[in-house]
């Protein structure tokens, strides 16, 4: 499975239970990435999407246990240990700021089993730039 997941500048990704940031921009990008694909994500999640994005995406409470090799997972409040072995690349969408957290991304699971493939800055619509930080599994 591929994992995308949005952090802040130490990893941060829920404060509360409730997501840091959000970025209408940066939703519309990872539906552009994903186009074809399957992307499955839970009902906090698929909020975040319009409607019409919806038609795209797989919402379901154990979509990390019915992900498949090539599926896209969109994960902000799902623990991920129990599915490291599963995981095949994982997308960073970092805010580059930090805001306060009491949840955060643990990665990497291993450091020498993953590599930063590509970095690539996206215009946001609430966030000037969003880094798009691309890790494959060697």
């Amino acid at each position: 499975m591929i994992i995308i997941v949005c952090v802040d500048d130490n990893n941060g990704m829920l404060f509360h239970n409730r997501r840091q940031s959000r970025d209408i921009f940066l939703y519309k990008h990872i539906i552009e990435v994903t186009e074809g694909k399957r992307l499955l994500m839970n009902s906090y999640s698929a909020k975040l999407f319009s409607e019409k994005q919806k038609e795209h995406i797989i919402v379901q409470c154990d979509f990390l246990e019915i992900a498949s090799e090539n599926d896209y997972c969109f994960v902000e409040n799902t623990e991920l240990l129990n599915y490291q072995n599963n995981i095949q690349k994982i997308i960073l969408y970092r805010w580059n700021r930090v805001y306060p957290a009491d949840t955060y991304f643990q990665f990497p699971f291993n450091k020498d089993k993953w590599k930063l493939e590509k970095t690539t800055d996206i215009i946001g619509n609430s966030h000037n730039i969003i880094t798009e930080e691309v890790y494959t599994n060697e």
